[in-house]
């Protein structure tokens, strides 16, 4: 094969609108002060067409609450790039073995009919507990929702890949790891920590997997960001420990995940990615 030759400078200019044209799939992205709806925000401002999945029914068991579906896709497409790209959302349990596959088919066909990125930010928060606490229940809530439905989503994202032409650009999949390999892990969340360490085990083995459709998959791990689920003494301590005097904003993870859906990263495959923002452990 002959050697690429070296880009032009045409090509070295960065395109504003790098992802016009792609549409992609943000699960757990139900609410404004998540990660997944600062994704969603930078994927929509980069020009791609975006699916939002959303359960609402978890956020609203949880101490931050929920918000409106609605008030989520108006903030999504405030951030459009492209005023052509279309910005839908829907329902999802993932804990249920066939959800995944009909969000794949559901998400596609609401953009067009295809799908370019998949980004599976969705997690299963509370239920939980150190080694003394966890039982079989917390662990199988865990495996169904962080691990199964993941590695499920991109099962049924590659068989839909294979009804493109061959070897066509721009297939990305983006997965979320945690904190569970760094320093003193996650002794707390042992069944949270396990589920996300799956995957980032993974990776290496999915990006084999799809290379063939000339996709490429990665893991992120968004370090401790704030999506005011910690406050007082405990948020300070978490501070504390950073450079930069602040914890990691949702925007921080979202810039990273962004740029690895454009063509920028298509060299880039099979790797667990940190963002720690130089983390002092």
């Amino acid at each position: 094969m002959p050697r690429l030759p070296s880009p032009t400078p045409a090509q070295l200019r960065r395109d504003p609108l790098p992802l016009r044209g792609r549409t992609a799939l943000v699960t757990g992205a139900s609410r404004r002060g998540g990660i997944g709806y600062a994704v969603a925000r930078r994927l929509a401002a980069y020009g791609a067409g975006v699916y939002l999945h959303h359960h609402v029914p978890h956020d609203a068991a949880m101490p931050w609450g929920a918000d409106r579906t609605e008030d989520v896709v108006a903030g999504v497409r405030e951030a459009l790039g492209d005023p052509d790209a279309p910005v839908v959302a829907g329902p999802g349990d993932l804990t249920e073995p066939d959800a995944p596959a009909d969000l794949i088919g559901t998400a596609a066909a609401a953009l067009g009919g295809r799908l370019d990125i998949l980004v599976a930010n969705h997690a299963l928060s509370g239920s939980d507990g150190s080694l003394d606490e966890i039982d079989a229940a917390m662990l199988d809530a865990h495996w169904a929702v962080d691990t199964r439905s993941v590695i499920l989503l991109v099962q049924a994202y590659a068989r839909l890949r294979t009804r493109l032409p061959d070897r066509t650009p721009g297939g990305r999949v983006m997965m979320m790891t945690s904190g569970q390999d760094i320093a003193g892990g996650m002794p707390d969340e042992i069944a949270y920590g396990l589920q996300k360490g799956a995957l980032a085990s993974a990776t290496r083995s999915l990006s084999t997997a799809l290379a063939d459709l000339a996709v490429t998959v990665n893991c992120v791990n968004p370090g401790p960001v704030d999506t005011d689920y910690l406050h007082g003494d405990a948020y300070a301590a978490v501070e504390s420990h950073f450079p930069a005097g602040r914890w990691g904003m949702p925007d921080d993870p979202a810039r990273l995940i962004a740029w690895l859906a454009t063509d920028e990263a298509e060299w880039i495959t099979g790797q667990v990615i940190d963002s720690e923002g130089g983390c002092r452990r």
